[in-house]
């Protein structure tokens, strides 16, 4: 029975974030069960966007910077690493206001490389993924509570779609989304590729509404982790008052028999009933998944011009941040 811990957690202030993250993993065995001395664990935040940093579109730079300490603590080597839709890595985080905090941890911001990789399931015969994610000795997917305009709700599962390189997701928008089911298989197939040691979903403020990005901040006051993603997944739908059948990701995964039932969850803190939220807000219309070549296209363009040209004379302008 896998175990979802869900805690109360108001602030990013990080003495006590740093203490809640504590709490929420002592029932899961510490950040001790699942990083070891030496280890290379890569931290994956969602870095979606460095156009909207007040709008609580991205997990807080806090919590990496608090998850960062405790695997120093372990003896581990963090190193943090994601492929934003547009620009680099390295570009959103500074937009976002991470370098501070990597910065003092001389924590490293990884680009990241794709190559092709067998895929366990029948419907793909290989994924596309970043060698970096493949090659960490653990991956700690560290999630933003969000309403996504085309698949409902993004959280840990979907956050794992940023450990596909580049453009190759705007591939696989193309070729996988015409089906919002389909599209939801290749997802669920990358977590269970990916296999992320332990999650940590940032829910102390979400994004609801138009997102993953047009949306509105949502104060919710929660933290919750699991060592099984599609276990935290199905503890948050629930969570959040969503149908699960409205959600690709949960279906999908259901489907696959990698998401537990409710009565299959072992939760040793709060419930997902104490923690209930009456009037999240989802989407206001669910818009279509494929892109087709044309916008794949004027997509690839955005992104490079955005990591060869504009980072570039934005880090020139302003060199001493």
């Amino acid at each position: 029975m896998p175990s979802v811990s869900l805690i109360r957690a108001a602030t990013y202030k990080t003495e006590a974030l740093h203490q809640s993250l504590e709490g929420l993993l002592t029932p899961l065995g510490g950040i001790r069960q699942f990083v070891h001395p030496g280890d290379r664990v890569l931290l994956k935040p969602n870095l979606l966007t460095g156009s909207k940093p007040t709008q609580e579109c991205t997990t807080r730079p806090e919590l990496v910077h608090c998850v960062a300490q405790m695997v120093m603590a372990a003896g581990g080597k963090p190193f943090l690493a994601d492929s934003p839709a547009f620009g680099s890595a390295r570009g959103v985080a500074k937009a976002n206001g991470y370098l501070p905090w990597t910065e003092q941890l001389g924590l490293p911001i990884v680009e990241l490389h794709g190559q092709r990789y067998p895929s366990e399931g029948e419907e793909f015969d290989h994924l596309l993924l970043s060698k970096e994610t493949m090659a960490a000795d653990v991956v700690i997917n560290l999630p933003k509570v969000k309403s996504h305009v085309q698949l409902t709700l993004t959280l840990g599962v979907k956050n794992l779609f940023g450990c596909v390189p580049g453009k190759m997701k705007a591939w696989w928008h193309m070729e996988a989304g015409k089906d919002r089911q389909r599209f939801g298989t290749m997802l669920v197939e990358t977590a269970r590729a990916i296999a992320p040691e332990l999650t940590i979903i940032d829910g102390i403020i979400g994004h609801e509404g138009n997102g993953p990005s047009g949306g509105e901040p949502r104060q919710l006051g929660l933290l919750g982790a699991s060592a099984d993603v599609f276990a935290l997944d199905r503890g948050l739908v629930e969570v959040l008052g969503v149908p699960p059948a409205d959600i690709p990701t949960i279906t999908q995964s259901q489907r696959l028999g990698l998401c537990p039932e409710l009565d299959q969850i072992d939760y040793p803190l709060l419930s997902p009933a104490d923690l209930r939220i009456a009037d999240w807000k989802l989407p206001t219309e669910l818009m279509p998944i494929d892109f087709g070549l044309p916008r794949v296209a004027r997509s690839t363009f955005k992104h490079l011009y955005i990591r060869l040209i504009k980072e570039p004379i934005a880090a020139y302008v302003s060199p001493s941040t």
